[in-house]
């Protein structure tokens, strides 16, 4: 498996002859077409419509694009419109797909639209969208209670989940709380290697544990 790190929460995972693009939002490098340019396989995940998770110019590779694999909430945007609607499967929270390719489960997210469990070749990979445990300092102690109580329903869902690799948010702006959300959600599952993403803070390494 080969990871490579784009903007924001974006990341492309090959793995073999397969491409797995998640929240493709910027690619100043142009590593998506150098990537999938050799791959019988490619998908694309958007975790929901926030313009720097889902970027309508992933259309450029549609020729070349398995399926697109899309948060619920992106159905509602015209920009969804330049999609190839036959590539399209749209996923609700606690949604699955399954082909003779492929395994998808969906989650819900403490922001907007999903996160996703892929399953493929083997491999576990989950990414986490804009799921967090918001925790802002300037913010009210009702609200942040709010957000912590909401990180933590939609963490029993999460319980004991298996993966090799989890995407999921160091956001830097959260200061001394950026952390919480991971390192809770690492206590919780079995994740093998946790990458962090999102504005500050993003593509650091957390080792589960630590």
């Amino acid at each position: 498996m080969k990871i490579t790190y784009l903007l924001n929460s974006g990341f492309i995972v090959k793995m073999q002859s397969c491409a797995l693009v998640f929240d493709a939002y910027e690619d100043p490098a142009g590593n998506i077409a150098e990537t999938i340019k050799d791959c019988e396989e490619v998908y694309f995940f958007a975790s929901h419509a926030h313009f720097d998770h889902f970027d309508p110019r992933i259309k450029d590779f549609a020729n070349c694009t398995t399926r697109y694999f899309l948060s619920y909430d992106i159905h509602r945007t015209k920009r969804v419109r330049e999609l190839p609607i036959e590539k399209i499967v749209y996923l609700k929270t606690y949604d699955s797909y399954k082909d003779d390719q492929i395994k998808i489960s969906s989650y819900d997210s403490t922001d907007a639209g999903t996160s996703f469990l892929v399953e493929k070749n083997g491999w576990r990979i989950f990414h986490a969208g804009d799921f967090n445990w918001w925790h802002w300092k300037g913010d009210t102690a009702e609200n942040n209670s709010l957000a912590k109580n909401g990180f933590m329903k939609q963490m029993k869902r999460l319980d004991g989940l298996e993966a090799d690799v989890a995407f999921f948010p160091l956001d830097g702006r959260l200061e001394e709380f950026a952390e919480d959300g991971a390192r809770e959600f690492c206590r919780r599952t079995n994740v093998k290697q946790l990458i962090g993403m999102h504005r500050v803070g993003y593509g650091n390494f957390f080792q589960p544990g630590k």
